[in-house]
């Protein structure tokens, strides 16, 4: 009986440690065990081959070794990890792929599963330009220059801001009060949106008109823009009449004001109208945000007010027109029916109090502005001697 010579028993390989396995080339898609996964978590302390890799729960696991076989078979043998490998995979702990999608399913450190990425916020807005906004900047700025050309240019001491004479602003639509209530020249109670003191005061107001003013547009459509723009300048021009009769004032820092003012009306009405929905939710958190942003507006154009032929009081009056008016348009999109209700007829009240008290005063002989504003280059000859009236002529002494 020969005897039987041991057959040498064939050593299975020595499997890796766990924490340092990785796979070269790997699939472009997920293998169906590991899609099967809801919550992956990648494992650096494996005390045993049989220490589950991926598990969903108690009941549904996949042992290390049934894993690498069936990942041998789908996509190539495992390959020994080199230092390129090992500082590619996902924190170096459980890599079995460096494919882009693989990784996708992890959180940078491989140890919490990736959540679905929330889809970028986005704030929809009415329309993609503000038309009106550039509109009137690019009148406002070609108006100066025409003025600027055909009536010169003040020395510093009459006009600092680097403009035409006091008398070409009356003759181009400024608030002069004697015309507008001796003469009835109602038009100068918005003309002087369109003309501004010099270079400077020109700037400084479009430059916040483009930005701000165009945003609001966008967001409010110009339909809405153009009431609020119109009826601020309104009001701003009117109570300048009132509170500072002998002045020619110009700017449309008063019409911007009226835009901030019904942006604070917006952000107060809207406050308590609370839209679940996710543009919603955005709108909402983007006019908290703005409510810092139009308060430092504010602060900067009243500062503007101690410019030569601008007043306060042209602001303060457009920043009330444009609240009151302001609360009456964005009443009518509330969703709550009694919001609606009540805030409609609120912003309807006091927008009415607010115009017909304006227009009481003005016309109540209260208000006395002075003659010598029909002369309005005699008026500031008084005042410099080198006082040159080039839009005036028929009316120079």
């Amino acid at each position: 009986m020969a005897k039987s010579k041991k057959s040498k028993e064939s050593k299975p390989p020595k499997a890796p440690a766990m924490a340092n396995l990785s796979i070269e080339g790997p699939p472009q898609t997920v293998h169906e065990d590991v899609e099967q996964a809801t919550n992956y978590r990648a494992l650096s302390d494996l005390p045993s081959p049989a220490t589950s890799v991926f598990s969903t729960d108690s009941r549904q696991s996949v042992g290390s070794e049934q894993l690498k076989a069936k990942w041998k078979k789908k996509f190539g043998r495992f390959n020994k990890p080199t230092n390129h490998s090992r500082n590619n995979s996902i924190n170096s702990v459980g890599s079995f792929s460096q494919s882009e999608d693989f990784k996708k399913l992890f959180d940078e450190d491989g140890t919490e599963p990736v959540q679905k990425k929330e889809e970028e916020e986005v704030y929809v807005v009415k329309q993609r330009w503000g038309y009106c906004s550039y509109a009137f900047s690019v009148g406002q700025v070609l108006v100066l220059i025409i003025m600027m050309t055909g009536c010169g240019i003040a020395p510093m001491n009459v006009n600092p801001m680097i403009g035409p004479y006091p008398d070409a602003l009356s003759y181009w639509g400024g608030k002069n009060a004697v015309n507008i209530i001796d003469d009835g020249e109602w038009y100068r109670l918005i003309t002087p949106i369109m003309l501004h003191a010099g270079v400077i005061h020109l700037l400084c107001n479009v430059a916040v008109q483009v930005e701000t003013g165009a945003f609001f547009e966008r967001e409010w459509g110009s339909l809405r823009w153009m009431i609020i723009y119109i009826t601020s300048a309104i009001g701003s021009s009117a109570l300048s009449v009132i509170k500072m009769p002998g002045a020619i004032s110009v700017g449309s820092s008063g019409a911007v004001m009226g835009l901030f003012g019904a942006k604070l009306a917006e952000v107060t009405v809207r406050f308590l109208d609370r839209d679940k929905s996710t543009q919603g939710r955005i709108a909402h958190q983007v006019r908290k945000e703005q409510c810092a942003g139009v308060t430092c507006s504010v602060v900067v154009v009243m500062l503007f007010s101690f410019i030569p032929y601008v007043d306060w009081s042209a602001h303060l009056g457009g920043l009330i027109a444009g609240f009151c008016v302001g609360m009456v348009i964005f009443a009518l999109n509330l969703k709550n029916k009694k919001g609606l209700f009540l805030w409609t007829i609120l912003g309807t009240i006091i927008t009415c109090i607010f115009y017909t008290i304006v227009f009481k005063e003005m016309y109540s002989g209260d208000v006395d502005p002075p003659e010598e504003l029909r002369d309005v280059c005699g008026y500031y000859k008084q005042f410099f001697d080198d006082y040159e009236c080039k839009c005036m002529r028929g009316q120079q002494n």
